[in-house]
Parts: C-alpha cells; sequence; structure tokens
C-alpha cells in the first residue's frame, strides 16, 4: 500500500464529509493561485498544514517529508528567474566575474518568492485533501458533480493498477536482489531493463484477466463502487464559508487596492 494511502485511511479526518473536504480544497486553490499573493499563500499554507498534522493525525515529520519533494524542484526551477549574468549590477546583489555581474534585482527575487510560495501553498491543498480522503470517496464526489463517468473509471483503473504495478515491480526487485541483479552499476542498469521489460509484458497480462473478471460479473460500463456517505455538518460549512469569504476579502484587496 502506498504510503499516501496508509496515511489517509489513518486520518482522523478520514470520516469527514468527502464534498466539504473537496470543496475547501477546490475553492483555496483557485484563490491562492488567482491571487498570486505571498500572504494569502502563507495563510494557506499555515491552514492546510495545521489541518493535515494537527486536525488529521499526520506526522510532521512525514508531511515535512512530502513538502520538501516539491520544494526542490520548486527552488531549482526558480534559480533562473532569480538569478542573471549581467554586465549591469542590479539593486539586490551583484558578483563580480571578470567584466560580468551574477547579479538579481528585487523585483525577480520578489516574483520568485510569490512564485515558490505560491506552488506550494498549491500542493499543501492537494496533500491536504490525498491525506484525508481516500480515492473512492473523491470519486464520489466527481460524480455527484456530474463529471463523465468514462473519466472516473479511467482514474479508478489507473489507481487500481497503480498497486499491481508496484506490486509485480517489488517482486521482480527483489528477485534480482536475491541474485545479486544489482552488485555493481552495469548489472543494476542490465536488471533495470529487464525489470521494466517483463514489467510492461505482466501488465498487459493484468489488464487482460481484470477485464475478463470484469466482464464475468457482468460489467455493463459501469463500474459500481460500495461508498461511505458521511452527512456534511453545519459547523464544519460555516468554517469553510467564513475561510473562504477572508481568502477572497484579502484577493480582491490585493488585487484592485
Amino acid at each position: 500500500m502506498i504510503t499516501i494511502d496508509k496515511l489517509c485511511y489513518n486520518s482522523k479526518l478520514r470520516y469527514v464529509n468527502a464534498g466539504e473536504k473537496f470543496a475547501f480544497t477546490i475553492i483555496t486553490l483557485l484563490l491562492c493561485v488567482i491571487s498570486r499573493s505571498i500572504v494569502i499563500a502563507c495563510i494557506v499554507l499555515t491552514a492546510t498544514g495545521i489541518l493535515t498534522v494537527y486536525k488529521g493525525g499526520v506526522p510532521l515529520f512525514r508531511y515535512m517529508h512530502f513538502m520538501t519533494i516539491p520544494l526542490a524542484f520548486l527552488i531549482l526551477s526558480t534559480l533562473a528567474i532569480m538569478f542573471n549574468i549581467s554586465r549591469t549590477p542590479l539593486d539586490l546583489f551583484a558578483i563580480p566575474m571578470g567584466s560580468w555581474y551574477l547579479t538579481s534585482s528585487r523585483d525577480s527575487f520578489r516574483y520568485s518568492l510569490q512564485l515558490i510560495l505560491t506552488a506550494l501553498s498549491s500542493v499543501s491543498c492537494l496533500y491536504f485533501l490525498s491525506f484525508s480522503t481516500p480515492i473512492p470517496d473523491i470519486l464520489n464526489v466527481l460524480g455527484t458533480m456530474h463529471c463523465p463517468k468514462l473519466l472516473i473509471e479511467l482514474m479508478l483503473l489507473i489507481y487500481r493498477f497503480i498497486f499491481v504495478l508496484l506490486s509485480v515491480a517489488s517482486a521482480i526487485t527483489t528477485s534480482q536482489q536475491s541474485r545479486l541483479g544489482n552488485k555493481d552499476y552495469k548489472t543494476s542498469l542490465k536488471s533495470f531493463s529487464a525489470m521494466v521489460s517483463v514489467l510492461f509484458i505482466r501488465s498487459f497480462k493484468r489488464a487482460n484477466a481484470l477485464y475478463d473478471a470484469m466482464e464475468s460479473r457482468c460489467y455493463d460500463g459501469t463500474i459500481h463502487v460500495l461508498n461511505e456517505t458521511v452527512p456534511p455538518k453545519k459547523k464544519n460549512i460555516l468554517a469553510i464559508a467564513v475561510f473562504e469569504i477572508v481568502l477572497l476579502s484579502l484577493t480582491v484587496l490585493f488585487k484592485y487596492f
């Protein structure tokens, strides 16, 4: 089982209405992206972190580990925006390199920080939903929103095959390691290519077997999943509404004033 799914099914927010969590995540994410504000990004990052760790019960070190993964990519991707090589020094700092300068301006630094915080807070919104809501509940919410059934079924099948492929890949890797298939770099490359080819073939066989199993159970084009419905609570809806109104007010304030 994937670590995110383990944390999700053990979350204290597991049995909170999925529609409430989905609405909170999507509206907060949209306001955060539209505003492009450092203040709003920090508010969203703090709020989703508290909900995930304190309310949801996700261990802090695990949450920080998951957050550092996108943070590393964001920092590397914004280095080109933050730093410039120019003959003219800019206003933030300038390191001489012969007749050139490694330099940066306050505007580019502020813009890079804004991009990092906006993207990181958006990821934290999705982490909140992922750490508290199982995939079947999310798909059930999408179904109530009249999302196309074909798209929902594709999402469910892809989600199912992630576990199938991970299981097969883990078994092949264990078999290779028991036969010293990773004793050096050259052997590791050979073992990895062999694993990928075998995994590709076995995935097709598993797909055919899954389709045969569905056909034998009278598959009619719709995958029926047993869902646990939890009624929404007025206090949660009120709290979400107040939070989103505050974010919307701040967005309008920073955009037009």
